[in-house]
């Protein structure tokens, strides 16, 4: 695998190695450590929830999990994701893959996408004033699970 300036993934783990880019603090590490051990997606109150459930937590304020979000959303390591008629953000560790989600508008479930919509599209405005360097698709429905239980609108 190749390695990158922001994220090396240590071969025997697959696990992203912490950022060297970033400065190193135990709050972040905390949100670090919590994000890069699940594949959901996690709102700031959550993560805060899991730190305070570990030795990590103790005396953290959850402002300081908003700043440690952002600095790695800036850095663009985490995805950060509103839900839908909620207003909740919340967000994933950037595994380096390009990704789509399907998101349950009654659980929050996230189903990926298998391909991306756009992978054969040529991106062009038809115009010189912008110029596109990237997409984010997220569609909205209801899981199997809950399917049965959505209200019509």
């Amino acid at each position: 695998m190749e390695e990158t300036g922001i994220m090396k993934e240590v071969q025997s783990e697959k696990k992203p190695v912490f950022p060297e880019s970033i400065k190193r603090t135990k709050q972040r590490e905390a949100v670090y450590e919590i994000l890069v051990g699940t594949e959901d997606a996690l709102s700031a109150a959550e993560i805060y929830r899991r730190m305070q459930q570990t030795q990590t937590g103790c005396g953290f304020a959850i402002s300081t999990v908003y700043r440690a979000l952002s600095v790695f959303e800036e850095n663009g390591l985490v995805s950060k994701s509103v839900l839908m008629g909620d207003d909740t953000a919340v967000y994933a560790w950037n595994h380096g893959t390009h990704r789509h989600y399907a998101i349950c508008l009654n659980c929050h479930k996230r189903v990926p996408l298998k391909r991306c919509p756009f992978e054969n599209a040529r991106m062009n405005t038809g115009n010189e004033e912008f110029r596109i360097t990237g997409h984010k698709v997220e569609l909205y429905g209801y899981c199997k699970q809950c399917n049965g239980k959505a209200e019509p609108q």
